[in-house]
């Protein structure tokens, strides 16, 4: 049997595959194999490894797509799948979630070593030990990838997800953008829903100040759906800054134009996620959800009271609000920096 790891995480958003960056690693590292990743198509996982040694292969998993049914799902979707990783002979699998459908299709795939978190009639098609207790499988999808990784004796070297992003990519990235002087800030108006976005209004005045208080760059990223939202912000933002549109780009050249910029100021979104695994200061702001620790680098900004809400909470997340945090975040880290 030849030695290969399976590791499915079936959560679909880009935000949820950066979550698991720290797991899957820490899976790769212990069993001494880069592992293969079975994950939906949405969470880019593909993307997101491309440049990782600690992932060799994704395989897709098409279960639960929005408006049409998946080729996995149903009972001969679910056959087809247990088909497909009983063909790659794997080893071992690790489930990174509660589903007790997926355990079944590891059970039916005939993996000799299954492991996963043990969630109610899950443990019955599961073979391995641990088993996370109750109470932490209300926890976020992080907190239980982490919880479980402890509990089975795997070192978690680092918890933060952090990207690979290749000099190369950055390269050509930065011959991509008009060239320009200080540093570039990255706008991240991207929403995967209405309640999560913050509008160009709000965006317009928060570049204006940042201009004033010297940022005079900015990359406005978002996707197909925010171009005509991007065209506006950059009109809005007129001559005090340069602002160009960055739209639908590759999560790769995200990662790159944001591994080389100031910081990213933008809605919740996978972009946000994105940016902090890139290494720079990633402004969230969370007016409608809850924000999660996960991430050193991602700066929560809330309304005012700290409550976020969907019908009013990005409202309630003014410019001058987000202008303040920024700039006395950014202060400290400056008296912070090695000389």
């Amino acid at each position: 049997m030849p030695d290969r790891t399976a590791v499915i995480q079936p959560l679909p958003g880009i935000g949820d595959m950066i979550w698991h960056i720290p797991h899957i690693r820490a899976l790769a590292a212990h069993w001494g194999t880069p592992i293969t990743l079975v994950a939906k198509p949405r969470s880019a996982a593909d993307q997101i490894f491309s440049a990782d040694p600690a992932v060799s292969q994704v395989l897709w998993m098409d279960r639960n797509p929005e408006r049409r049914h998946g080729e996995h799902d149903g009972a001969d979707g679910i056959t087809r799948l247990a088909r497909t990783l009983r063909a790659c002979g794997f080893r071992r699998a690790v489930l990174l979630h509660h589903s007790r459908t997926l355990a079944f299709v590891m059970a039916v795939a005939h993996i000799p070593e299954r492991y996963g978190y043990g969630a109610g009639m899950q443990r019955l098609f599961l073979n391995r030990p641990p088993r996370l207790p109750r109470h932490v499988l209300r926890q976020h999808p992080h907190a239980q990838a982490t919880a479980w990784l402890e509990a089975a004796g795997i070192v978690l070297a680092d918890p933060d997800p952090r990207l690979v992003v290749p000099a190369r990519t950055r390269e050509a990235v930065a011959r991509r953008m008009p060239p320009g002087k200080g540093p570039l800030v990255i706008l991240g108006i991207g929403s995967s829903e209405p309640y999560k976005q913050w509008g160009s209004g709000r965006f317009i005045q928060l570049a204006r100040g940042l201009a004033d208080a010297g940022w005079r760059r900015f990359a406005i990223a978002g996707g197909v759906a925010e171009a005509m939202l991007a065209e506006q912000i950059r009109a809005g933002i007129g001559e005090r800054a340069e602002a160009v549109p960055v739209i639908a780009w590759t999560l790769g050249e995200l990662a790159a134009l944001c591994a080389d910029a100031a910081f990213y100021v933008g809605n919740d979104t996978g972009v946000m996620n994105l940016a902090a695994a890139a290494g720079i200061p990633s402004y969230g702001l969370f007016g409608a959800t809850a924000p999660i620790e996960h991430a050193m680098r991602v700066v929560p900004i809330l309304p005012p009271d700290g409550r976020p809400d969907l019908r009013a909470g990005m409202r309630r997340i003014t410019p001058d609000l987000v202008l303040r945090t920024i700039l006395q975040t950014e202060t400290a880290r400056e008296r912070t920096k090695p000389t």
